[in-house]
C-alpha cells in the first residue's frame, strides 16, 4: 500500500469513528443558569429552591438528567441579593456561558434587573421565585416566564380568606418592590373579591427594621377606635414581624394580625397564637398528588425526615415546567419554546400549573391555613381550611403586550 493509500485510509477510519460516535455524546450539554441570592438576607428562600430545581429535574427526566438527547448542566450564580449583580450574572450565562435557559432570581428587584438582558439576548428566562407583580406586569418582555405567584396571587387568597367581613385594615410592609406591590395588590384583590373591608392606614418599614415599636403604634392609632373587626395585614419577606408585633399586645384593641404564609422556621416561631389564620402559596401536607407525594418522600429521605418547605416547591416547579417546555418544543430554539410554553399546562407539587398566553404568568391554586391548637414539632404546624383553586383568583392582566 502507498503511502498515500495509507493516509487516505487512515482518514476514512477517523472519519467513520467520528461518525459513529452516538448522539448523546456528540451533543453539547444542555446548559441552565440558576441564579440566586444564595448569599445575603434571603439566603435560606435561595438554598430551598436550589434544592428543588435539582429534585425538579430529577423527577421529571426520571432520574437521567437528560433532557432533549443532552446531558443537562446546571450552572449554579449568586447575586447576593443585589440587582446590579443579578444583571451581570445573567448578561454572564447568556453571553460567556452559552447557557440555553436561565431561572431565577430571589428577590424581586434583581429579577426586575433581569429582565431587559433576557430581551436583549432573546432567550427564555423562568422568574423563581421573585413575586414583584412588575415582573409580569409593566416590565414584563415576551421572553419571562414565572412559575412563582405574585404579589397579586398572595392578595387575591388572603382577600379569599376575608371578604365576607366588615373590617378595617392596616398594611404593614417593607420599604421596596416587594412591599410596594403587595400593597397595591392587596387594594385590588379586596375590590377584586367584593369584600367590603377598607384599607385606612398603610406603614411601610426598611427592610432590616427590628423594633416595629413606632410603626406598631400607628396602626395601632389608626385602627384602635375602628367599629367591626380590625386587622394588620403583613407583606414581608425574611425574618417576620409577627411575634414582635404579638409582644405590643395589639389584642387590647381587639387588633387582630394576617401574617401570609412563610417558611417553616419562620412559621414555628408562631405556634403560641393558635387559631392564627392566612392564606400560603405552599404547604408540604396540603397538595394530594403523585408529584408533591413523591417531593415530600424523596426530600425527607435526603434532608433526616424533614419536609420541603415554601420555596423547594417552587424550585420542582421551575423545573418541571422548563422540562415539559423542552420537551415539547423539542429542543432549545427560543421561538419554538416561547410557542410551547404559552398556554403549556404543567405538573407541580402543587398540582397542574398553567402559563397564561397574555403575560406568561403561572396560574395556580393557594391554601387557606389555621395554626393548629397543639402542634407536635416544628414542621406539622398548620391545618388546611380550604385550597383556594386559580379560577377563582381572577388575575387582571398589568402588562402593555
Amino acid at each position: 500500500m502507498s503511502r498515500r493509500s495509507f493516509i487516505a485510509l487512515a482518514g476514512a477510519l477517523a472519519l467513520a469513528g467520528v461518525v459513529g460516535v452516538s448522539p448523546a455524546c456528540a451533543q453539547q450539554p444542555l446548559k441552565i443558569a440558576l441564579i440566586y441570592s444564595k448569599t445575603g438576607p434571603l439566603e435560606a428562600y435561595a438554598r430551598q429552591t436550589e434544592a428543588g430545581f435539582m429534585l425538579g429535574l430529577e423527577y421529571a427526566t426520571k432520574g437521567t438528567m437528560m433532557l432533549a438527547g443532552r446531558k443537562i448542566e446546571v450552572i449554579l450564580k449568586d447575586d447576593q441579593f443585589k440587582p446590579d449583580l443579578a444583571k451581570a450574572a445573567l448578561e454572564q450565562a447568556y453571553g460567556d456561558d452559552k447557557v440555553d435557559i436561565a431561572v431565577g432570581t430571589t428577590g424581586s428587584a434583581g429579577a426586575l434587573a433581569m429582565l431587559p438582558i433576557a430581551e436583549e439576548y432573546k432567550k427564555v428566562l423562568i422568574v423563581e421565585p421573585a413575586v414583584a407583580d412588575q415582573i409580569t406586569g409593566e416590565k414584563w418582555n415576551r421572553y419571562i416566564f414565572r412559575t412563582a405567584r405574585n404579589s397579586t396571587q398572595d392578595a387575591l387568597a388572603a382577600a379569599a380568606t376575608l371578604k365576607d367581613e366588615n373590617i378595617s385594615i392596616a398594611t404593614l410592609a417593607q420599604d421596596y418592590a416587594f412591599g410596594k406591590d403587595g400593597v397595591a395588590a392587596v387594594k385590588a384583590a379586596l375590590a377584586a373579591v367584593g369584600s367590603k373591608a377598607k384599607i385606612v392606614h398603610e406603614e411601610y418599614a426598611p427592610q432590616a427594621t427590628t423594633d416595629f415599636t413606632a410603626p406598631a403604634q400607628r396602626i395601632f392609632d389608626a385602627l384602635k377606635d375602628r367599629p367591626g373587626r380590625k386587622i394588620i395585614v403583613v407583606v414581608w419577606a425574611g425574618a417576620h414581624p409577627l411575634p414582635k408585633l404579638m409582644d405590643l399586645k395589639p389584642e387590647r384593641y381587639k387588633i387582630e394580625i394576617a401574617p401570609g404564609g412563610n417558611i417553616l422556621p419562620v412559621m414555628a416561631g408562631w405556634k403560641q397564637f393558635p387559631g392564627l389564620e392566612g392564606a400560603i402559596y405552599y404547604y408540604w401536607g396540603f397538595p394530594k398528588n403523585p408529584v408533591n407525594d413523591w417531593l415530600v418522600a424523596e426530600y425527607k429521605k435526603k434532608n433526616n425526615g424533614a419536609p420541603p418547605d415554601f420555596f423547594v416547591a417552587g424550585g420542582m416547579s421551575a423545573a418541571m415546567a422548563l422540562v415539559e417546555a423542552v420537551n415539547r418544543a423539542k429542543g432549545t430554539d427560543t421561538e419554538k419554546l416561547i410557542a410551547a410554553m404559552e398556554g403549556m399546562s404543567f405538573d407541580t407539587p402543587k398540582g397542574k400549573m398553567t402559563f397564561r398566553k397574555e403575560d406568561h404568568q403561572a396560574l395556580q391554586p393557594m391554601y387557606h391555613w389555621r395554626m393548629k391548637a397543639n402542634p407536635a414539632g416544628d414542621t406539622d404546624l398548620l391545618d388546611l381550611v380550604r385550597e383556594i383553586p386559580a379560577d377563582e383568583m381572577v388575575l387582571p392582566i398589568k402588562n402593555k403586550r
